[in-house]
């Protein structure tokens, strides 16, 4: 009797491949680094590996792309997700693109360590784009290896997974994955490289596509490449903007470039809502799809800290600040509409979409605010001064953003004003202060008048205690991914024990949800934390 072969998930696979059938391609084939011309991408496979090993996987990514709990932990999907196989139907390659970092126009960039390898179209008629990070080195890798360390890899899928339980628009992570050998890095540039664990993320999104990608064909003069480029990202990923249209032109790159707009708001919204700083907002590192993309020195917020950025390349200037994120935002749109004038060739109408993302910031941020403070909606007239005056007290003394509004919902609000004493409206938000000795009277006594007239707003839109803290705890989580956290898990993840890496993946499954068992995830950052690498300071190379 002969033994029919079990089909996986993984030979299901249907392969679109669009980008690499309808986009211009690098005419060399050799994989050395080079400037590469009039081109969307160039052909190169990834390094194979001595021993590939899953670590983690994420059960919702799995499951849109067809795959079993058996596919995820079978040896060929360790096989094909670290780079060693190469499935029917995928056509690996890197994506040509440059950048702005840190302000400064830096030229041809490109996925220096990630390979994308292919598009699918999973049963629910989604693309996905499958990317391996930490791969092996491409036309793009400048001086680099194009490989990635275990350390920024746990951080990276972890983040990504938990940013869309969050509910923020992001890339995914489908799976981690060890190689088996040795990366050497030198973690904060300062001289002292070391070996590390080499590892590998397979990242999923409907398009990899940045701001960079249109930048690179513009500064070139390559209009027509930045045309047929524009084409194809509108077609293939805004496929509503040209329903009933005969062909694209100006109308419909300022409809997708206004879309950018709106939705690269949105995502910032998002961040500023549960404290999540990128800390890398350079132009390449923008996605057109308004999805956060790259996870590499990012951080939380521990204590509220408007001006604070966790990556050290950014600490004099602190550019990419959690304060600035929105401005900054703005900016790198302003280098996309430089990067898409030749196509317009009018300044007036890019300017009016411009206008299109602060006003769609400032109404998702008003919106986000009344939902943070449960309130039924934001009023300007009341609750911009309302917002201000919260800000500088969550500023001037050190205060958990992620607990303080946690615990602000627990303020009862169905009393009246004057019977609450001071004691009884501080004692809810206790565990949100880092240091309570530093809680002078004065402090005090400014935080009650606060939350005493906090309570009148509420009152007067006659919103009850029960709505508003269902409205709060379905804006302010009680887990995020804080930095002590990741860096507790990379911790014992070098040490070959992985239970926390998934521990965290499962916690931040359900991050608005109590989860009683999980309950020391939710508590303020430990002082051991304070100034640890990987908690409070990050590279690029982290």
């Amino acid at each position: 009797m002969v033994l029919k072969k079990q089909v996986s998930g993984l030979d299901n696979l249907a392969f679109d491949n669009r980008f690499v059938q309808q986009l211009p391609a690098d005419c060399e084939t050799d994989n050395y680094r080079r400037q590469v011309t009039k081109a969307c991408y160039s052909n190169v496979l990834p390094t194979k590996v001595a021993a590939p090993k899953v670590v983690a996987y994420s059960r919702e990514m799995a499951e849109q792309l067809g795959f079993t709990i058996a596919d995820c932990e079978s040896e060929q999907f360790a096989k094909v997700f670290v780079g060693n196989e190469i499935l029917a139907g995928m056509k690996p390659y890197a994506m040509c693109y440059g950048g702005h970092q840190f302000g400064q126009w830096a030229g041809q960039l490109g996925d220096g360590r990630a390979i994308n390898l292919g598009e699918v179209v999973n049963t629910e008629n989604q693309r996905w784009a499958l990317q391996l990070k930490g791969a092996g080195p491409t036309p793009y890798s400048r001086s680099a290896d194009g490989l990635a360390v275990l350390r920024s890899s746990v951080r990276e899928f972890l983040c990504s997974e938990a940013m869309f339980h969050l509910g923020v628009p992001t890339t995914r992570a489908l799976s981690l994955i060890l190689t088996g050998e040795n990366v050497v890095r030198d973690m904060f540039y300062d001289g002292n490289p070391k070996a590390e664990q080499g590892a590998v993320v397979c990242r999923v999104a409907p398009s990899f596509i940045r701001f960079g990608n249109f930048q690179l064909f513009a500064s070139r003069g390559e209009v027509e490449v930045l045309r047929q480029f524009l084409d194809y990202t509108i077609t293939t990923d805004f496929p509503h903007l040209v329903e009933n249209q005969a062909s694209l032109g100006k109308e419909i790159y300022l409809a997708w470039f206004e879309e950018v707009c709106r939705t690269t708001a949105e995502m910032i919204v998002h961040w500023q809502r549960v404290g999540f700083v990128h800390g890398v907002m350079n132009t390449d590192n923008m996605s057109i799809m308004g999805l956060t993309i790259d996870y590499g020195p990012y951080g939380w917020l521990d204590d509220y800290d408007p001006d604070w950025t966790p990556n050290t390349t950014d600490a004099g200037e602190r550019r990419y600040r959690y304060g600035q994120q929105p401005q900054m935002a703005l900016w790198n749109l302003v280098q996309l509409a430089n990067a898409i004038y030749p196509l317009i060739d009018e300044v007036e109408p890019l300017q009016q979409a411009l206008s299109i993302y602060n006003q769609s910031f400032d109404e998702g941020w008003n919106s986000m605010m009344a939902n943070k403070l449960g309130l039924r909606a934001f009023n300007p007239e009341t609750d911009n001064d309302l917002c201000q005056e919260l800000f500088a007290l969550l500023a001037e003394v050190e205060t958990d953003m992620t607990l303080f509004y946690r615990k602000l919902a627990l303020i009862d609000i169905e009393g009246r004003v004057g019977d609450y004493t001071d004691e009884q409206l501080l004692a809810p938000l206790q565990e949100s202060w880092y240091r309570l000795d530093a809680l002078t009277e004065s402090y005090k006594t400014r935080v009650t008048l606060w939350l005493r007239k906090y309570i009148l707003r509420l009152q007067q839109e006659e919103t009850k205690q029960a709505d508003k803290i269902q409205r709060m705890n379905a804006a302010n989580p009680k887990y995020v991914l804080r930095n002590y956290l990741s860096q507790m898990a990379i911790d014992k993840a070098e040490q070959g024990d992985y239970s926390m890496v998934k521990d965290l993946l499962e916690v931040m499954r359900h991050p608005y949800d109590e989860q009683a068992d999980k309950q020391h995830y939710a508590v303020k950052r430990p002082e051991w934390a304070r100034n640890k690498a990987g908690c409070s300071k990050l590279s690029c190379s982290s």
